[in-house]
């Protein structure tokens, strides 16, 4: 994968999330790894990393996107940002900034790359966000 790592600096951040990968459920595994492939391809100037536990990326040093794994469900945490396409997403779970889908219903690629260069605009004009 092409995006820097983080979560500290050098290669520390990508190695976080490789092995939080590694211990996430074997039938989340690779949902997750594809968002995650997504969301690199999104936002290429991202830098990536662990945050509140979870693998995710921070843009202009501002928390961009999260995902995890939980026991029944995967989670895509892109902040305010999903309310946006609420119409989209119908068949999700949605919360304020919380998207649940399952590896068998998985948030559309492209849906995921609009919502994270939604978030980058954000970002890049308000020069807010959470940080990691």
């Amino acid at each position: 994968m092409g995006s820097k790592s983080g979560s500290g600096d050098g290669p520390a951040g990508a190695a976080q999330v490789d092995a939080y990968l590694a211990n996430a459920r074997e039938e989340h595994r690779a949902a997750l790894q594809s968002l995650r492939e997504t969301i690199a391809a999104a936002a290429p100037e991202a830098v990536e990393g662990i945050s509140y536990g979870i693998p995710g990326f921070k843009y202009r040093g501002k928390g961009l996107a999260w995902y995890a794994d939980f026991k029944a469900h995967c989670s895509f945490f892109p902040g305010g940002t999903a309310q946006r396409y609420r119409g989209e997403l119908a068949g999700f779970r949605l919360s304020k900034g919380t998207i649940q889908f399952t590896p068998d219903h998985p948030i559309p690629a492209d849906l995921v790359t609009r919502i994270v260069q939604d978030r980058m605009t954000d970002i890049a004009a308000s020069g807010k966000g959470t940080g990691y």
